[in-house]
C-alpha cells in the first residue's frame, strides 16, 4: 500500500537541495522566491550554489544534507535544484526510517529518477515527478506545467490532455504510476530500486542519448521483465537525440514501439512531460487512468 505524504499548506516549509550535479545559487534564490509567493517557507541547502567538480559538493555533504531534509519534521517537501548525476553513488546510504513513519514529498526528475524508483519500491511512498528549482524561472514561473506542481503540492486534482500521434496504441488502463528517465530507469536493473511494474503505468523519457543506446536500454528493460505486464506506457520527451556516424535508421519512438510491439497494454508518444518545458507534474506511486484513443490521451489519477 502507497502512502501519501500530507499535502502542503501555507506557511509549510520546502527544502531545496542539490544531490547530484552543481547549479547557480541565483537560479535557486529565484525559484525559492516563486515558492514563497506560493505561500510556502523555503530553506536553501548548503549544497545549492557550491561546486565539486560536476557535482555541487563532495559525496559525503550531499549525502548528509539529504538525509538531515528527510529526517527534518519541520520540512513538508524536497525540491530538488536540478539532475544531471550523482543520486545514485548516495541511494544506498541514505536511511529512510524516520521518512517511512513522517512521508515528505520529494520532488523532481531526471536524476531523481533514481530516488522516485527506490522510494516506490523499497519505501512505498508516493512522490512527485516535476520540474525542479532549475526549471523555476521568469519566463516559466505562470505557465501550467511549473503551476503544475503548485497545484500538486496543494492536493488539487489534475487530469492532463494531449492530442492524437500516429504511433499511439489505443486502449485504457490503470495502475499505480512510475518511471521517469530511461537512462536511470535501465541503470536500476538488477538493484534494489528496480520497481515491480506488473500492473503499472510506465512513464519513459530521455535527453542526450545516442540512438542506439536508447535501443540497448529498451531491450535492458524488456529483458528485465520491465515491459512484460504493465497497465499502459507512457512515452515523453526524447529532447537532443544524438547519433554516430553512421546513423541508426529508428528515431527514440519508433525504437520504442519496435520493442513493445508484442504487447498489447495502450502506449502513448510525446507526452507533456521530460528535460522540456513542457513538463508536467505527476504523482508517482498513486493509481491513475489512461485513455489512449483516437481524439488524444488522458491522464488522471483515481481516487
Amino acid at each position: 500500500m502507497i502512502k501519501i505524504p500530507p499535502y502542503l499548506k501555507k506557511g509549510d516549509l520546502i527544502g531545496i537541495t542539490c544531490a547530484s550535479s552543481k547549479m547557480e545559487l541565483y537560479q535557486a534564490e529565484y525559484a525559492a522566491s516563486v515558492l514563497e509567493s506560493w505561500g510556502y517557507r523555503v530553506h536553501l541547502g548548503i549544497t545549492v550554489g557550491t561546486s565539486f567538480h560536476n557535482f555541487s559538493a563532495p559525496e559525503e555533504l550531499r549525502l548528509e544534507e539529504l538525509q538531515d531534509m528527510l529526517d527534518d519534521p519541520e520540512i513538508k517537501a524536497i525540491l530538488f535544484g536540478r539532475g544531471g548525476y550523482g543520486m545514485i553513488c548516495i541511494i544506498d546510504q541514505l536511511n529512510f526510517s524516520k521518512f517511512r513513519k513522517n512521508p515528505k514529498w520529494l520532488c523532481g526528475y531526471s536524476d531523481v529518477t533514481v530516488l522516485h524508483a527506490h522510494v516506490h519500491q523499497k519505501v512505498g511512498v508516493a512522490t512527485i515527478h516535476s520540474m525542479m528549482s532549475s526549471g523555476i524561472t521568469i519566463a516559466t514561473q505562470e505557465d501550467q506545467y511549473v503551476q503544475s506542481l503548485r497545484l500538486a503540492l496543494a492536493g488539487k486534482s489534475y487530469k492532463y490532455t494531449h492530442g492524437p500521434h500516429p504511433m499511439n496504441r489505443n486502449g485504457s488502463g490503470s495502475g499505480e504510476l512510475v518511471g521517469g528517465n530511461l537512462t536511470l530507469l535501465a541503470a536500476s536493473s538488477g538493484s534494489p530500486s528496480q520497481i515491480d511494474t506488473k500492473g503499472k503505468i510506465l512513464v519513459l523519457e530521455d535527453i542526450g542519448e545516442y540512438r542506439y543506446s536508447v535501443d540497448r536500454m529498451m531491450y535492458t528493460l524488456k529483458r528485465a521483465g520491465w515491459l512484460d505486464k504493465l497497465a499502459g506506457l507512457i512515452v515523453g520527451g526524447f529532447t537532443d537525440p544524438r547519433e554516430t556516424e553512421t546513423p541508426f535508421g529508428q528515431t527514440e519512438y519508433e525504437i520504442i514501439r519496435h520493442v513493445v510491439k508484442e504487447f498489447s497494454y495502450p502506449v502513448c508518444y510525446g507526452f507533456p512531460v521530460g528535460h522540456q518545458e513542457q513538463n508536467f507534474a505527476l504523482k508517482l506511486g498513486l493509481k491513475h487512468e489512461l485513455k489512449v484513443g483516437a481524439t488524444g490521451v488522458s491522464l488522471k489519477p483515481l481516487k
